[in-house]
């Protein structure tokens, strides 16, 4: 079935070519859908373009077929072009002509937006509450190690003292202004493009706020050519932030890979979370983190995908932007398991409790051996030299002891202040707003 056609049968080898992996993915919008055209449906029969026993019916069909969606019993038939024509098709065998009605006022474009915009919506939701757990573990992490020493790197050689609590409260605090790169996202995808149509409007007297207020958008997108404009805007402004938490995650799967590492030691892992080497019995490879780093990587890259889809792109709608479903829908899963994966993985983390100790890392502390000496009077030009040339001598014997308390230092992790930022960061969003709205919706 296909919304679109007349008469005249497309080619299967150019139907094959234009549709794509595009079913695969509109599985995903399918209860989307479902609400988009609740909503829909409700603004037409205010504007009496619906009876009201109408409504009454054809709701009662879409809130049955949303029930089978989130119970997993629902399928896009052989033949069937796309999600929206599946559900259109099983309203008009269900209710007869009365299911041909859902359509009036309504493009298949603005129809796609609105359920784009409801999945991206809720995805945020999902990615939000990964980074929100996540964050919760390193600043555990954090204050439970705040007291255990680590070499700190600069060009990857050894420079000063730092700290479990310092490298984990880092993570954690990078993971606020993350959020704060989502959120920009969740204020663009929170509008409503329903009843822009093909992106020229429609000559009905549409109710826009009504549908609006219905699926618990903040606004809507009020141009009707720009809503239309919006599609792969959205996206890539999610994209984007989607790439703020990976880069946080691929450094710090970069950082676990090192510090597991025969060389470092400074971190392991339980056996079972580890694997082997085919040929070397004593391996114990960071997989995970591997596999985290390399497709946080790939998301980093996310935005220059979409960009390059829709770059030279004139207004209106154009069918390659179906492909950007294609690479933002598996990147949105790899993040939200990313996530996860790192969750699950610090739960069992054991950290190496006498770095510092060790001979290799005596000269971490040239630097609080030069204060010391500052401290005491000597002009700092004059300490460093001192401290270099004992170096050189082989007499710099360290007390190897840290004295650091101003705010974000070692000794003043302000994890509680930290926390703060991101409870600010979690209360810009809205969430409990349009999950209410949803409900409303799909109520019996």
């Amino acid at each position: 079935m296909k919304l679109w056609q007349k008469e005249t049968n497309v080619s299967e080898i150019v139907e094959r070519y234009t549709v794509g992996r595009d079913l695969e993915f509109d599985i995903q919008l399918a209860p989307y859908d479902v609400l988009g055209s609740l909503a829909h449906t409700e603004m037409l029969a205010s504007i009496d373009l619906l009876e009201k026993e109408e409504k009454v019916l054809i709701h009662k069909e879409l809130k049955a077929i949303y029930r089978d969606i989130m119970s997993g019993d629902f399928e896009i038939q052989a033949g069937v072009e796309d999600i929206h024509s599946q559900i259109e098709l099983l309203l008009t065998d269900r209710l007869g002509d009365v299911g041909k009605k859902i359509h009036s006022g309504r493009s298949r474009n603005d129809q796609v937006l609105v359920d784009l915009k409801l999945f991206m919506r809720q995805e945020i939701q999902e990615i939000t509450d990964g980074v929100s757990t996540l964050f919760d573990r390193l600043i555990s992490l954090s204050d439970e190690h705040k007291e255990a020493l680590m070499p700190g790197y600069t060009h990857m050689q050894v420079a000063m003292p730092s700290s479990f609590g310092l490298w984990f409260g880092a993570y954690a605090e990078s993971l606020v202004d993350d959020l704060h790169m989502l959120y920009a996202a969740y204020k663009i995808v929170n509008k409503n493009p329903l009843g822009s149509g093909a992106g020229y409007g429609s000559s009905f007297p549409l109710n826009r706020r009504l549908t609006t207020d219905l699926l618990g958008f903040d606004d809507l997108n009020y141009n009707v050519v720009y809503a239309m404009m919006g599609r792969g805007k959205a996206e890539k402004s999610l994209a984007t932030g989607m790439a703020a938490i990976a880069t946080s995650l691929a450094k710090f799967a970069m950082d676990v890979c090192l510090y597991m590492g025969q060389d470092f030691g400074f971190l392991s892992f339980p056996d079972e979370l580890t694997t082997g080497s085919s040929i070397m019995p004593h391996k114990k490879n960071p997989d995970v983190f591997e596999l985290m780093r390399g497709k946080c990587n790939r998301i980093q890259a996310l935005p220059n995908d979409i960009a390059l889809v829709t770059a030279n792109l004139p207004v209106g709608y154009h069918r390659e932007m179906q492909l950007i479903k294609e690479v933002l829908f598996p990147a949105i899963q790899d993040l939200k398991d990313c996530l996860f994966m790192c969750d699950f993985m610090l739960q069992k983390v054991a950290i190496s409790t006498d770095l510092v100790e060790k001979e290799k890392y005596k000269y971490l502390f040239s630097v609080e051996e030069t204060n010391k000496l500052v401290l005491n009077g000597v002009p700092f030009r004059d300490a460093y030299k001192q401290i270099g040339l004992a170096i050189e001598n082989d007499d710099f014997n360290p007390e190897k002891q840290v004295n650091h308390s101003h705010e974000g230092s070692i000794g003043q992790l302000n994890l509680s202040e930290i926390q703060e930022q991101m409870s600010q960061a979690m209360q810009q969003f809205d969430f409990d707003k349009w999950n209410v709205k949803t409900k409303d919706l799909v109520s019996v």
